[in-house]
């Protein structure tokens, strides 16, 4: 993206709704480019306090519905997290859209200096057991409020009673979202009428009947290397980038074996 004032190193002016996110009188000294993302671009903003202190914000910027939305849904996540967790993620600020330009949109956090090594699997364990437990679910549905994101997928995250009903509505609008996409495919449309009517009421109706029940558990969404972290200055595990709903504990799990095979 180069269409909000930017250069090959980074932003050159920064918008006013994000200064205005800023501490009162801060001097924004640079907003050099900061990690990758294949949505959006991110930036570190650096900045010193009337006191002479510095200090830094991490930066996202994305256009569009989609990108817009993109960054509530990871604001609202975050937020979200942390009031359950508020050690394993950064501190979300503030999002909103650029004065300057109407269809350009920012998501803003504290900046965490972060090491290239994955989290040590005792402490992050702990840390998401605790996000997983410790959560109620404000209506005691599954679901999320806001509409969420995983990279440039949105999420069917309108809020059910029973699990089988959720992660039923959530398989069939990706269909939906890759026929949009990417077009026709009889044999997912073949594979999806058996799948919705057989396959997850034989797996996942068991849960809920004969007197089981499944507790909604806020999960991160996107639970997988690429989105974790430590940080520098304590070693602590760091998660980013969720796009959150109330769900089945073990949702997205299967992503952590990946994790754990690369710390080997």
């Amino acid at each position: 993206m180069n269409d909000f004032s930017t250069s090959d190193q980074g932003i050159i002016i920064l918008d006013k709704s994000v200064r205005s996110k800023l501490p009162h009188a801060a001097v924004v000294l640079d907003v050099p480019k900061h990690g990758a993302s294949a949505w959006a671009s991110t930036f570190r903003i650096n900045v010193q306090l009337p006191e002479g202190e510095e200090q830094s914000y991490f930066l996202k910027v994305s256009t569009g519905h989609h990108g817009r939305e993109s960054l509530k849904g990871e604001f609202e996540s975050t937020s979200a997290m942390r009031c359950i967790t508020p050690d394993f993620v950064p501190r979300p600020i503030a999002w909103g859209t650029y004065e300057s330009l109407p269809d350009t949109h920012f998501y803003l956090a504290e900046f965490r200096n972060l090491t290239e090594e994955l989290p040590e699997p005792p402490l992050f364990c702990e840390s998401l057991a605790k996000l997983h437990k410790n959560g109620v679910s404000p209506n005691g549905k599954f679901g999320f409020p806001f509409v969420t994101y995983n990279g440039d997928l949105p999420q069917e995250n309108g809020f059910t009673d029973t699990w089988e009903e959720f992660f039923s509505n959530g398989l069939k609008h990706m269909f939906e979202l890759n026929a949009e996409r990417a077009g026709p495919c009889k044999q997912l449309e073949d594979l999806m009428s058996p799948m919705i009517s057989k396959v997850i009421p034989r797996l996942l109706r068991p849960l809920e009947t004969g007197g089981n029940s499944v507790k909604p558990s806020l999960v991160h969404g996107d639970l997988w290397c690429g989105n974790a972290a430590v940080v520098l200055e304590d070693d602590a595990p760091l998660v980013f980038d969720p796009c959150c709903f109330w769900a089945h504990n073990e949702f997205k799990n299967p992503d952590l074996q990946a994790y754990s095979k690369s710390l080997h």
